[in-house]
């Protein structure tokens, strides 16, 4: 059944008729599709049964159209589809609808309030729309300048620099004062950086207690548990006045540090009670640290300034071992420390004071230029057993 849009035809004979139907015959959408295409001498008509410019017919009816033989007076009944005929200017472009994209939910909001939206929804729409065309021209420049950058340096490259970049700023919160263009070791972790001079001058009176120690008092020191790292330095004090005198300061101030390390504020007796404020000022401003609490951040700090100090006291050479010992903290942890701070690392024999008569192996740390620079691995997590 034909029904054209703009009247009725009065003449059906003057009209060129052709069915067109879908080549795709399995698809059972399109394979009913039909095209209609009548034409005559002023304008051709186009009708389907598919697509917006078909009748919206119920899939539940069926359509027929009975045909009447006026000679025999009988009607035969055939199936029927419903066509709706559209005429179709010469000139005029069909749009394909498969191509047609669907507005956005948004664009369908913002067509409307720029139909019928306030002032303000309209000037925050503006607003909108220049910040999006702002962001879109960031982001283009920013790939076109990401893109020089690789085609330049190469991605492995990029790569590299970034761990690297990561290390350095991971590390640099716990770490002294460092000077990596230094030509002599001692140079590296600047003394004065370490033991400013005034808190070294305020050392004097228990530096030489320190140094008038019997080896009946370091026996004692021994028995409450004294730091074995500091004794080791106080049993080998040089003989020469100068060198002993600084020796015996900087093994008194890493007592304190070590002592520090274990509490979790700083608030214990010590025996310089005169400039006790001075060291524990000048010491927690050096760590950066506001408070005078110990926290887990502040005791890695603690770990490196000790070590740093450990250099100075052994010729550039500092036992490890004994170190995470007197800290409380693990030798991974130790390790960890003493690479990032650049150290050439070395085992070394020692007799034990637990069981006499017995060897172990210590780690020790070095400090030789340059600076060993070791890869950080980026191992994976462990998974915690669910049970």
């Amino acid at each position: 059944n034909i029904k054209f849009s703009n009247g009725h035809v009065k003449k059906t004979e003057e009209l060129d008729f052709k069915l067109f139907k879908h080549s795709d015959g399995i698809n059972p959408r399109k394979k009913t599709r039909r095209i209609v295409v009548a034409e005559s001498d002023r304008l051709p008509y186009v009708g389907s049964n598919f697509g917006s410019g078909s009748l919206q017919c119920n899939n539940l009816c069926r359509y027929f159209v009975g045909v009447l033989d006026k000679r025999t007076m009988t009607m035969k009944v055939h199936n029927a589809q419903l066509f709706n005929m559209l005429p179709v200017i010469p000139g005029e472009s069909a749009v394909n609808e498969n191509t047609k994209q669907a507005d956005t939910y948004r664009e369908k909001v913002d067509a409307l309030i720029e139909a019928f939206g306030t002032t303000k929804q309209k000037r925050a729409l503006s607003s909108r729309r220049l910040n999006e065309v702002g962001n879109e021209t960031l982001q283009q420049a920013v790939a076109l300048a990401a893109t020089n950058v690789i085609n330049q340096k190469g991605v492995e490259a990029l790569r590299s620099e970034v761990v690297e970049t990561e290390a350095q700023t991971d590390t640099a919160l716990f770490l002294p004062s460092c000077n990596t263009e230094a030509d002599k070791a001692e140079d590296v972790y600047p003394f004065d950086q370490l033991l400013s001079p005034n808190e070294f001058d305020s050392l004097k009176d228990v530096g030489a207690k320190m140094a008038a120690l019997t080896p009946e008092d370091l026996q004692k020191m021994r028995a409450e548990n004294c730091p074995q790292t500091v004794l080791r330095h106080l049993e080998l004090l040089p003989k020469e006045d100068a060198a002993r005198d600084r020796q015996s300061r900087c093994a008194w101030y890493l007592s304190f540090l070590i002592k520090a390390s274990l509490q979790k504020r700083l608030s214990f007796k010590c025996e310089c009670k005169r400039n006790k404020e001075l060291i524990t000022v000048s010491l927690f401003a050096c760590l950066n640290s506001l408070r005078n609490t110990v926290s887990s951040s502040m005791r890695i700090k603690l770990v490196a300034h000790c070590l740093a100090l450990l250099l100075h006291m052994g010729d550039q050479t500092a036992n490890l071992t004994l170190l995470h010992r007197d800290m409380g903290i693990s030798d991974a942890k130790m390790l960890e420390v003493a690479k990032a701070m650049g150290l050439t690392l070395s085992r070394q024999s020692a007799h034990s004071r637990e069981q006499a008569g017995t060897q172990e192996e210590h780690r020790m740390a070095s400090l030789v230029l340059p600076l060993v620079h070791y890869e950080q691995r980026m191992g994976r997590r462990k998974r915690k057993r669910m049970n």
